[in-house]
């Protein structure tokens, strides 16, 4: 009985428009203004005008009724105010300042990728044809929102709100909690919270069918906008999944990913992952298991994060 989904996001730009039509060139499905799904998902994404670039409502999903009481108790004792109306509790984050929104219900399930077919070493399962993804005419379209990573000075309010607070469960944390990985899938991962100078996005994430799906997905962006590549493709270690990073036209950097671990059996991922020391063993640790290791220095500092800083400042929000 707990939180179960992340439905979708609403990001607040100053050009919502530019932002919209450049999903809907991924191959996102534009269901009204300013509001942008999946095949499987009505709504993943919605753009709003803002006077900077933030996430500006995360909206969730819960089991039952008595999760939203539970929540608005424990985010209540923290001094952060909620309301529930139905089977709806609103707040807004005490750090991020972004509204959040808890629905009972789950989100809508997804359709199995298409199965494809690999030739192995001693293994022709694919025999007097080309590969799919040679004779593919375009990219596959993004699948759904899978997690949003937010950075913030404020760290250890950010941390017990999300995971005291809301319920959010530990897969993984890195130097020695400085920055943590949660859940509330079997996704090991649909929010990271990480140090950073300001309180800002730093990214969001839609998961694709394959690491082909997220090579010609992110080879799309690039050829329409070289500068938009930040570091990719690779595998990660936590989490193992296949990445691309590149930015949207707003500037916010935004994750194609694939393959990524998934969680159902909680105490066995605690026992086996969470609770093992990987310090000096073989265990996961850096950027990527392969492609590039570390990521450029902009990916944890944006160049506009003094613009962010000063706009949240003149909000009253830092």
């Amino acid at each position: 009985m707990a939180l179960n989904g992340l439905l979708d996001i609403e990001l607040s730009v100053p050009d919502p428009d530019a932002l919209a039509s450049f999903w809907e060139r991924r191959g996102l499905r534009r269901t009204d203004d300013g509001v942008l799904g999946t095949a499987d998902r009505d709504v993943q994404l919605r753009v709003a005008e803002g006077t900077h670039r933030h996430l500006s409502e995360l909206h969730l999903s819960c089991d039952a009724e008595q999760d939203l009481a539970d929540i608005a108790a424990r985010i209540g004792a923290m001094g952060v105010e909620s309301t529930i109306q139905g089977t709806t509790l609103h707040c807004v984050d005490p750090v991020f300042k972004h509204r959040v929104v808890i629905d009972v219900g789950t989100p809508h399930p997804l359709s199995p990728a298409q199965q494809r077919a690999y030739n192995g070493p001693g293994e022709q399962v694919r025999a007097n044809d080309r590969a799919d993804a040679v004779v593919e005419s375009e990219p596959r379209p993004p699948r759904r929102l899978g997690h949003v990573v937010l950075g913030t000075p404020q760290l250890g309010e950010a941390t017990a709100f999300f995971f005291d607070g809301l319920g959010f469960k530990v897969s993984d944390q890195i130097l020695n909690g400085v920055a943590t990985f949660g859940r509330i899938e079997s996704d090991h991962h649909n929010l990271l919270l990480q140090p950073a100078a300001t309180s800002y996005l730093n990214h969001y994430a839609f998961e694709v069918d394959d690491i082909d799906a997220v090579g010609a997905a992110g080879t799309a962006v690039v050829a329409e906008r070289a500068e938009s590549h930040v570091v990719g493709l690779g595998r990660h270690n936590l989490g193992s999944n296949i990445f691309w990073y590149l930015t949207d036209p707003a500037g916010t950097y935004f994750e194609f990913f694939s393959d990524m671990d998934q969680i159902v059996d909680d105490e066995a991922w605690e026992r086996e992952h969470l609770k093992r020391d990987w310090e000096g063993s073989d265990g996961p640790a850096g950027f990527s298991v392969w492609g590039p290791k570390e990521p450029p220095p902009e990916f944890f500092n944006p160049r506009d994060l003094d613009v962010i800083g000063a706009a949240r400042e003149a909000l009253g929000w830092d």
